[in-house]
């Protein structure tokens, strides 16, 4: 399924900021069709990759296999997947037969900077800036269903010591696509200033032997050329700065 192809299943145009109203995201067994179809290459490819990057783990992943959206709402169904295989697809351009979806927190500053993360060199994203996030795994799976929720909450945590939960998250849910890639995120407001939150999280990443980020980021306007951004996070930024959601 490609990114034409989730247009026809309902989801509007690549690139496109999107509201949310609920989402349904089944894990079933067995392995990722896409996965069966090039296992010989993945292996092959997942040699490269770590011998490029020996600090890679090659742990189980959720990979979609098939999504659609129909009157604000998500359907997908996944498979469970080695991160090899991830990163084989990621690399021939994350081609049609998966999507790979996650889910990040917007987190905002009580003085009104956003608040992103820079990538640590070790990690498959070195040096890419965006919302905390992370793929989802065994571990965001609750009764055959992805918990976004607890996803965002534990990827946050991990990463800068933020507690979600300790934050007032705005209900809505918004999504945007892009490259078979669907980022759903939700805002968050801290009641710390940014200074606040860079001191805790430096203070994290200094205690942590192995950090998966390099640097807190306080973004405030959503020039494109300002960071190395991901890819999703340019219309999310457009989004937050630019249409008066912030």
């Amino acid at each position: 399924m490609s990114a034409a192809d989730l247009t026809a299943a309902g989801f509007p145009a690549e690139r496109a900021v999107f509201p949310v109203s609920s989402f349904h995201l089944r894990v079933v067994d067995g392995p990722h069709p896409w996965m069966l179809a090039h296992e010989a290459e993945i292996e092959a490819n997942w040699a490269r990759e770590i011998a490029a990057n020996p600090a890679f783990f090659n742990g189980q992943m959720v990979f979609q296999r098939r999504l659609s959206f129909v009157d604000g709402h998500i359907e997908g169904e996944a498979h469970m997947v080695p991160f090899a295989a991830f990163l084989y697809w990621r690399r021939l351009g994350r081609v049609a037969g998966g999507h790979h979806l996650f889910a990040m927190p917007m987190i905002l500053s009580s003085d009104g900077a956003l608040i992103a993360i820079r990538m640590a060199e070790t990690t498959a994203n070195p040096g890419r800036v965006y919302s905390p996030a992370g793929s989802l795994d065994g571990s965001d799976i609750v009764g055959g269903i992805c918990d976004l929720s607890g996803n965002m909450r534990r990827e946050t945590l991990e990463e800068t010591g933020l507690d979600l939960d300790e934050m007032r998250a705005e209900p809505a849910w918004h999504a945007v696509h892009v490259a078979n890639s669907v980022a759903l995120f939700q805002v968050f407001r801290n009641a710390l200033n940014e200074e606040e939150i860079r001191d805790r999280v430096m203070r994290h990443i200094a205690d942590d032997p192995d950090p998966e980020i390099s640097d807190l980021l306080g973004i405030r306007s959503a020039d494109p050329a300002a960071h190395d951004y991901a890819p999703f996070m340019l219309p999310a930024l457009d989004w937050l700065f630019n249409t008066g959601m912030k």
